[in-house]
């Protein structure tokens, strides 16, 4: 029999000769060592690498040289089956060669030498040798608590590591103090993955060092949104003032949440530059956008912003009106008097004739503060004068208050609920939602639009 398992062994096809290794390892008689020894020199990679596990149950000493020789192999997965194999074989003449491949380029043969290494009951002789050998096996934070030592293969696996490697580097270097970690991190920033130049830029935070700027200021232009978000808040920490003009520029940018960060790190900063920028923001499509740029320019305290802050008593949302107001008041207790105020009284008397009911009734609110009749100024479009009646069903401004409500789901229920009402005046209030960042509660509003037709 095991002459036709040799002669097996020989045919040229490979899946014939895989087939009789897998069977030759679920026989588990000690005579099939010899047959799968000799399927270690074969010319395919995936027949050597099953034959070398295969070997692992055998503990057969005849097999110590093919495998020690197993170790050069050119293929990864050859040079991982046999040094977990010299591990069960226990011979303590593998050692050297084990400790050799704890440098090799790919993880999975670096893990099965550190595995086996263990298993032969081998002691690093310096911390060196231990940093090496606890990252082959994955003991983060025992390699962390190295020190200086476990930089050196920490940056190694950075540089040429898979990128969950470099991720798993990063993360450990972050942990260490030592001089070699900032330039890392900075090099890091250019690597591919996302999650790698995430971890980096966290990194580079925290240790806001002014000289990094310029590289981080780089990556607030990353084709990724987190990224550019991560950035943000680097270069606010690395760059202070100098991070003005790229935070600028990100108010611009297509993700609301960048746009947001980019609002917030501007009022942090106290700019005056930026003014602008932000007074721009306040007409944003999205209203956690509109809200933050609003409270920023209250940062800056620059009474430019007043006229558009005043605009932006007339948002549809009202979290954005009550911080408008907020925030206006603060500026210039005196707003109502600014002469400049009064060029946009046109604009509000438009308003006052929006078919969204929160919008009209925060512009007649607006014009009687700044007591000004709806009929006494031009328009700037020749609309009808604005119906001050009072919606008759009760429930209606309850309703209307549901649907600006943060909850999606007080917004749905509203959005329905009003299109049961069956009330005239629900429909101006339904029109004001139809920009409602939320996809459901955009048709509930349409639904109840439909209802009320």
């Amino acid at each position: 029999m095991l002459w036709w398992n040799y002669q097996q062994l020989r045919v040229s096809s490979a899946k014939t000769r895989l087939a009789v290794v897998k069977k030759l390892a679920d026989n588990r008689d000690p005579d099939a060592a010899g047959p799968l020894i000799f399927a270690l020199q074969d010319k395919d990679a995936e027949v050597r690498a099953a034959a070398a596990k295969a070997l692992s149950g055998f503990h057969d000493q005849r097999a110590l040289q093919s495998l020690l020789h197993l170790l050069g192999d050119p293929e990864a997965p050859v040079r991982s089956a046999a040094a977990e194999t010299l591990g069960h074989l226990g011979d303590p003449l593998a050692v050297n060669r084990l400790v050799g491949l704890l440098r090799d380029p790919d993880a999975d043969a670096r893990s099965a030498a550190a595995r086996s290494l263990d298993r032969l009951g081998w002691n690093p002789s310096t911390d060196s040798h231990r940093a090496i050998q606890l990252l082959a096996m994955g003991h983060m934070q025992q390699l962390v608590k190295l020190g200086a030592d476990s930089v050196p293969p920490l940056l190694e696996q950075l540089r040429n590591g898979e990128p969950n490697k470099q991720f798993a580097a990063v993360k450990a270097l972050a942990q260490i103090k030592d001089p070699r970690v900032l330039p890392a991190m900075v090099e890091a920033l250019g690597k591919p993955s996302v999650a790698v130049r995430i971890a980096a830029l966290g990194t580079l935070e925290r240790f806001a060092d002014p000289d990094t700027f310029p590289k981080i200021e780089k990556l607030l232009r990353d084709s990724d949104a987190n990224v550019r978000g991560a950035a943000l808040e680097a270069a606010l920490r690395c760059g202070g003032v100098r991070a003005v003009p790229g935070l600028v520029g990100c108010l611009g940018d297509k993700s609301w949440e960048v746009r947001r960060a980019a609002a917030n790190a501007l009022g942090t900063l106290g700019e005056r530059s930026a003014v602008e920028g932000l007074c721009g923001l306040i007409n944003d499509p999205d209203r956690d956008v509109r809200e933050t740029a609003i409270v920023a320019l209250g940062q800056l305290k620059d009474r430019r912003a007043v006229v558009p802050l005043v605009l932006a008593m007339l948002d549809p949302e009202s979290s954005v009106r009550a911080a408008a107001a907020a925030v206006t008041e603060r500026l210039d207790e005196n707003w109502t008097k600014n002469e400049d105020i009064r060029q946009i009284v046109p604009k509000i008397i438009t308003a006052s004739q929006s078919a969204d009911y929160w919008v009209q009734h925060s512009a007649l609110k607006l014009l009687e503060v700044l007591k000004v009749d709806p009929g006494s100024a031009p328009q700037e479009t020749p609309v009808a004068k604005p119906e001050l009646k009072i919606a008759p069903h009760p429930a209606l401004a309850i309703l209307s208050e549901m649907l600006c409500d943060r909850d999606r789901d007080f917004r749905l229920a509203a959005a329905t609920a009003l299109g049961e009402l069956r009330e005239k005046h629900a429909g101006a209030v339904l029109n004001g939602a139809l920009r409602d960042a939320d996809d459901a509660v955009r048709e509930a509003v349409q639904k109840a639009l439909a209802a009320l037709n």
